[in-house]
């Protein structure tokens, strides 16, 4: 890839960075000059927000890492046999704190924190251009957070006091932060995004943050928290006001086929963007499923088997062969091979409010509406439908096939289920698993969260491990 790699591993440890050794908290984001001299004015302000962009897509961040693993740890994706030898501590809940991807996954996110600090921070303000682009960084930093309180930490619903992440919210180069608890970080998300939503006022193409995305991010973060009165809120202000629609069943594969940013707010709320020039798609996350690329991570036989055959989500996964094998291949992401663009990876789509907001309805004991709005979006993926008429708990149990179907492949299957506090429990009643492959993760399981990286450890005797590593 043609854009220049920065690997950081700790938040208080030395890193090479060219010839020359710095502190993580020391780094700018796109040159090494003082904080004062690299945002001097609009221009160097919106510059330094383009690096904060260009960090998510790191291999290791939404890239390819956190989509994947939001997957592959659940029940939705298996890594072929026949594989590039990928992602395997995570199929097999093996991964330990000296793991690459664990190391990599804290330090691309907090590198992204780093540079939407310098954002935050900066002395520019009083303008609307500077109001948007402070609100674009509170809402990659809250993203930022959101990710790493999920890998690295007990769900909110578990134990919100138990220890989540260091939170990191200015420069301090003599820093050695002990981790904040889960619910001080979710208060510190929450925060951001109240802030973002207040400040924006673009709105851009879907590549960019937007108000619509900070309430849209609020929604998801109250959802994980089990506050359903303000997920309803913050769900239904984007379904209200914020314009977006959804395709109609026969555009849904050429939705997905477009690898570039939408104008129109059809489907996509926020996305990281590629291209030939940044992360091209040779190492990112269409490159893990497409035959044409790695493809090593297939659909499971289970998942394929929920669609309906007038489903037009079932044409996303299409027949395949790998090893003599027939497979079920993922067809979200059709453009490894395509040079004038790669695939983005989705942060949030319309359709996963409107499951929000229609959980938020069912939780509050509002089925009529639950329905109402869970049917808008099966109605529209399958034509055939006639729509649910459940209620309660099997009207809940709707929403979260639904969730499934919809937003397989974009990293959200696992943490449903741990959001529920349900174990993952894999089906393997069609041989999709090889022997070594465990098909149950239990909620009890240390390996329901990453340890914390040993390079972290090493440097910052005031962080703790997670129980079992």
């Amino acid at each position: 890839m043609n854009r220049k790699k920065l690997i950081v591993w700790t938040l208080t440890s030395f890193i090479l960075l060219g010839s020359c050794k710095k502190q993580f908290l020391d780094l700018q984001p796109y040159d090494q000059v003082p904080l004062e001299e690299a945002i001097v004015d609009e221009n160097s302000m919106q510059t330094a927000v383009n690096g904060m962009y260009s960090s998510l897509r790191a291999v290791d961040f939404f890239g390819r890492s956190v989509p994947i693993d939001g997957d592959l740890l659940a029940d939705n994706i298996y890594i072929s046999p026949v594989n590039s030898n990928r992602y395997l501590p995570e199929l097999t809940y093996t991964y330990i704190e000296t793991y690459s991807n664990v190391q990599n996954l804290w330090a691309e996110a907090y590198n992204t924190i780093l540079r939407a600090n310098n954002v935050i921070n900066s002395s520019i303000k009083g303008s609307d251009v500077a109001d948007q682009l402070r609100g674009e960084a509170l809402t990659i930093r809250a993203l930022s957070y959101f990710e790493l309180v999920k890998f690295f930490a007990l769900p909110y619903t578990s134990d919100p006091a138990s220890p989540g992440v260091p939170l990191v919210l200015t420069y301090d180069p003599h820093l050695k932060p002990a981790r904040n608890t889960v619910g001080e970080v979710y208060q510190q998300i929450e925060a951001d995004l109240k802030q973002a939503y207040s400040l924006l006022n673009q709105n851009k193409n879907s590549s960019y943050v937007s108000k619509y995305v900070a309430q849209a991010l609020l929604a998801r973060l109250y959802q994980a928290e089990g506050d359903w009165d303000n997920a309803l809120a913050s769900a239904k202000d984007v379904f209200d006001n914020g314009g977006y629609s959804l395709v109609d069943s026969s555009s849904l594969v050429a939705y997905w086929a477009n690898p570039y940013p939408v104008t129109n707010k059809q489907e996509t709320i926020f996305e990281v963007e590629f291209d030939a020039i940044g992360n091209n798609g040779t190492d990112n996350l269409d490159a893990f499923y497409s035959q044409d690329g790695y493809g090593d991570a297939l659909a499971t036989d289970d998942l394929y088997s929920k669609y309906s055959a007038t489903d037009a989500r079932r044409n996303l996964i299409i027949p395949g062969n790998r090893g003599g094998i027939d497979v079920w291949v993922v067809n979200k992401y059709p453009n490894t091979t395509n040079p004038n663009g790669k695939d983005n990876t989705k942060i949030i789509r319309y359709a996963e409010v409107l499951m929000i907001l229609a959980e938020a309805y069912n939780r509050k004991s509002d089925d009529a509406n639950a329905r109402t709005i869970l049917n808008l979006l099966a109605k529209r993926r399958d034509p055939q439908f006639a729509g649910y008429a459940s209620s309660g708990q099997a009207l809940l149990n709707d929403i979260y096939l639904e969730r499934r179907k919809e937003l397989a492949f974009e990293g959200q299957r696992y943490w449903d289920l741990v959001r529920l506090n349900k174990d993952v429990v894999r089906d393997n009643s069609t041989g999709n698993y090889q022997p070594f492959v465990p098909l149950t993760l239990q909620v009890s399981s240390p390996k329901r969260i990453f340890p914390i990286p040993k390079a972290e450890l090493n440097v910052n005797p005031a962080v703790t491990q997670n129980p079992g590593y």
